[in-house]
């Protein structure tokens, strides 16, 4: 429900201002209950969408939809709510263009779920796509996520008592090198079906940097930059029959901070500044990256 109000709405068959029909109408039209047509109303809004979605009253399609909002609300938004209405977007260029380095792949993954149902929908299509992500190495020691050690470990900067990277004997280390396998697999699997199955020319690549970035960072068709810093905090992982604490960082929630070219002069030059440090991280210090075991 909420792909086909969003895809209205890009369409322009909901215009900006206007008042859309009522829960009930809404309800009886895709046949489901009120509470899926607030949930969906909630999504949208969430994507700047809609404006005044409460319980029982018309929402209002946004004057501008999908721009940033002026006032408190323009505050960053975790990487769930900000970064798939962007990617969906970049994706109605002819050429897309989507470069990442992250921890893992999955919010990227997420994000692009939305364009990919477009485009098996028939509601966009674009010529090429052309994704590079860099990832951290799977032989290096990573900073984070890593089990939660004695004090005197963590101040010698030897968290763990050795070196980690591809002796297998690290359950923390081991759970990331899988999640970020999968997630790499999910995206590309996702991206290149395209290419059969609806002939649009497809280029995913992964290579693998020999440290843990900081933050991560998302640079769409050159016009964009999205950046979240990763903040750890002490959890709770479950690892085979064990619970293990760490420190990790839930990297879906981490607020994305956007910058525009073409919005004034700072955030021109952190968008081309940032694609310089891509480009740069992509041709000298990274290396191949096979996302196996």
């Amino acid at each position: 429900m909420a792909d086909e109000l969003r895809a209205r709405i890009r369409s322009g068959e909901l215009r900006p201002g206007q008042r859309m029909p009522t829960q009930a109408k809404l309800a009886d039209e895709f046949g489901v209950e009120r509470g899926a047509v607030r949930q969906a109303l909630r999504i949208l809004q969430s994507e700047q969408l809609l404006t005044n979605v409460a319980k029982g009253a018309p929402a209002t399609v946004a004057d501008r939809p999908g721009d940033a909002p002026t006032g408190p609300e323009a505050l960053p938004r975790p990487t769930t709510a900000a970064l798939a209405p962007r990617i969906a977007a970049a994706f109605e260029a002819e050429h897309v263009e989507i470069d990442a380095v992250c921890l893992t792949a999955i919010s990227l993954t997420l994000a692009i779920g939305e364009p990919l149902r477009r485009i098996h929908a028939g509601r966009m299509k674009p010529v090429k796509v052309d994704v590079r992500v860099l990832l951290p190495g799977r032989n290096i020691d990573l900073a984070f996520p890593v089990s939660v050690k004695d004090p005197d470990d963590n101040r010698s900067g030897n968290r763990g008592g050795g070196r980690r990277g591809g002796r297998g004997d690290d359950p923390v280390h081991e759970r990331w090198l899988s999640m970020r396998n999968a997630q790499g697999q999910v995206l590309r699997h996702g991206l290149l079906a395209l290419r059969a199955t609806h002939g649009i020319d497809v280029r995913v690549s992964f290579r693998a940097l020999p440290f843990t970035p900081p933050m991560k960072l998302y640079l769409l068709n050159g016009a964009e930059a999205l950046f979240a810093y990763y903040t750890l905090a002490r959890s709770e992982a479950q690892i085979g029959q064990e619970n293990v604490q760490t420190y990790d960082t839930q990297g879906t929630r981490s607020a994305l901070f956007a910058f525009e070219r073409g919005a004034g002069m700072r955030d021109s030059a952190f968008v081309a500044q940032s694609r310089l440090w891509f480009d740069a991280l992509w041709e000298t210090i990274s290396s191949e990256l096979l996302l196996t075991g």
